[in-house]
């Protein structure tokens, strides 16, 4: 077992799938062609079974270095040795460079001469299917059989052998000099020979201009600009060009325990992410996506007939089944078993996701354009269902697999449903039944503070008169359900920081402290809480402790800036990677933040 860990990766993607490339050249992860495919490569699963494409120098390095090209998702990844310094270049174009579906090699010295050594081994249908290898004049074509028939083929500018079902190429080169590689779908064919160097310095070209001009547009300039921009950049990779919609992480079968069976698959678009994806995109200017995601949400209220209900999580083409499969042919991320693919929890009840689909809604009918009137009645017959079912029992945000309970952050959700249906109402004049939503807002507002706070103990509790802390309690002031200075939000924010918090970590519950959610104990902090306590800081006012979180939770991210779910016991990352949420969390927090140190204003 050799494995890279979780956060030696950069990652690169054309908006349809993305690559994960680790530091020592070796894409170790992809799903080709999209999100939702098979994996190709898979060795950050099973690093005998799951396949690589690797690409670096031959000899001992002493230092590695990785980092973006400034405002790209291009990855440059040095290696420095006695031989020499070299580097590879690595990039995904999409369809505004003139190709897409294709990930782009270069290797290139600085100084001295340096040996490299390519293997592309490509492990189709997520290593279940065998392939067969064919030589081209300036390549070779992996022609898979697996169901779907996928056939690959590379291209370089130095001789590739292969060495049974793999492609492999050993050459040694100058200062100045350059070998390049094109692993694309068959079809996609770049220019041979001596016109493939001059095909990709266009398509490099191409790709950073791309991408420092969308960079560009971002609409935020204050203190934590290159965070926030390398987050946007990572959203922008996670987004379905086809369809609008945002994965959750682009990778499956990532722990977040090494060892453990948190095991899951993250490459679908989840409802609950929706209003925090619709925040950052407006906060950030881009109003382009937020109405390409906005479209995929109303396709998704479109499809539910009478009596059925949302779901959690969609693929990313709509589709509603994603029934869940264990890959028990690999090891699992350094023996992380079971390695899922699909989800079950799409078949869960959720009753929080109302109030992220309404919240979304409500945000870009105030900053974006007005929702139209079909849409209004499609909302108002949620609204009605969340009248008659609010008060269930569920899975939650966290969606436990322990059995249903009565969980705050649901009411909650619920109430931001009822409320944000109301003020649509009241802004727009749209016909609703008002007297009766009002009632319902504010019941479930006075059961939350009746029935889950617990004075004694001076917090809001997870359960319906239970006793245990949530972080996902942190969103009650973001969601505008209470004052971030009110009394009791003062003393459960106090409790937070003193049990769910270490330093700026913070979990999401105590699984060690009998909070059951029918998975093994033991987990790292979730770094998304870790934002969302900052920003509360922020909103309470303690800026010096709020800055000095914020500043800290930044500290944990990854040599080029991203974040995967959790963090281990030794500041590793776990979980899949990069983590959207995360990065949404991250700019929801420094834009109020940074508003707060400035002193201004901005009423939602």
């Amino acid at each position: 077992m050799s494995y890279l860990a979780i956060e030696d990766h950069g990652v690169i993607g054309d908006q349809h799938t993305v690559a994960l490339v680790g530091l020592d050249g070796t894409i170790d992860f992809l799903c080709f062609p999209h999100f939702d495919s098979p994996s190709v490569f898979a060795s950050l699963l099973d690093d005998e079974k799951g396949g690589s494409f690797r690409l670096a120098p031959s000899h001992e390095t002493t230092s590695v270095k990785q980092q973006y090209f400034p405002d790209t998702n291009v990855l440059m990844t040095r290696f420095f040795s006695a031989e020499g310094m070299a580097e590879i270049i690595d990039y995904m174009p999409c369809a505004e460079c003139g190709q897409e579906h294709a990930i782009y090699r270069r290797a290139h010295v600085i100084r001295g001469e340096v040996d490299f050594h390519m293997r592309c081994a490509p492990r189709f249908d997520y290593a279940r299917a065998d392939h067969r290898i064919e030589r081209r004049s300036d390549g070779v074509e992996f022609h898979g059989e697996d169901e779907a028939g996928t056939t690959l083929q590379l291209r370089s500018s130095v001789p590739v052998e292969t060495d049974g079902p793999d492609a492999t190429a050993g050459f040694r080169l100058r200062a100045g000099q350059t070998a390049d590689f094109v692993l694309s779908e068959v079809g996609e064919i770049p220019p041979t020979g001596e016109d493939l160097p001059i095909w990709c310095d266009q398509l490099f070209d191409a790709t950073v201009e791309y991408w420092r001009n969308w960079v560009r547009r971002s609409a935020y300039h204050g203190r934590w600009k290159n965070m926030v921009d390398r987050s946007a950049l990572t959203l922008k990779l996670l987004s379905s060009r086809p369809t609008g919609a945002f994965v959750a992480a682009p990778t499956f079968g990532l722990p977040e325990r090494v060892g453990g069976d948190r095991n899951w698959d993250y490459r679908y678009a989840w409802i609950r992410d929706s209003s925090f994806t619709l925040y950052a995109l407006i906060r950030l200017g881009y109003r382009e996506e937020a109405v390409n995601f906005i479209q995929w949400l109303v396709d998704r209220t479109c499809e539910i007939g009478p009596g059925d209900t949302l779901q959690i999580m969609y693929g990313l083409d709509g589709r509603r089944r994603l029934p869940e499969t264990r890959l028990d042919h690999l090891e699992g991320h350094r023996g992380s078993r079971p390695v899922r693919i699909g989800n079950d929890a799409y078949d869960q009840l959720q009753l929080d996701i109302y109030g992220e689909l309404m919240d979304s809604c409500y945000l870009f009918d105030k900053h974006v354009e007005p929702i139209s009137y079909e849409l209004w009645q499609d909302l108002v017959q949620l609204i009605e269902w969340v009248r008659a079912n609010w008060d269930r029992a569920d899975e939650g945000i966290w969606e436990v697999r322990g059995g249903r309970r009565h969980f705050l952050h649901s009411r909650l959700m619920c109430w931001v449903a009822v409320d944000r249906a109301i003020r649509l109402a009241r802004k727009r004049s749209l016909p609703a039944d008002l007297d009766g939503w009002l009632d319902t807002r504010d019941t479930i507002y006075r059961q939350i503070h009746d029935e889950f706070f617990d004075a004694d103990l001076g917090i809001f509790t997870q359960t319906r008169n239970g006793s245990a802390l949530d972080a996902s309690t942190l969103l009650m002031p973001l969601m505008r359900f209470m004052a971030p200075t009110d009394p009791r939000w003062s003393s459960h924010l106090d409790a937070v920081q003193s049990d769910l918090a270490e330093d700026a970590l913070v979990y999401r519950y105590r699984t060690e402290r009998g909070v059951e959610d029918g998975m093994e104990a033991g987990e790292g902090t979730f770094t998304m809480c870790s934002f969302w306590y900052a920003e509360c800081l922020a909103r309470a006012g303690r800026l010096p402790d709020a800055r000095l979180a914020f500043e800290k939770a930044l500290g944990f991210a990854n040599h080029v800036g991203l974040y995967s779910e959790e963090l281990g016991s030794c500041g590793e990352h776990l979980g899949n990677f990069p983590q959207a949420f995360t990065h949404l969390g991250l700019i929801s927090a420094a834009y109020h933040l940074d508003r707060a140190l400035s002193g201004s204003g901005w009423r939602a």
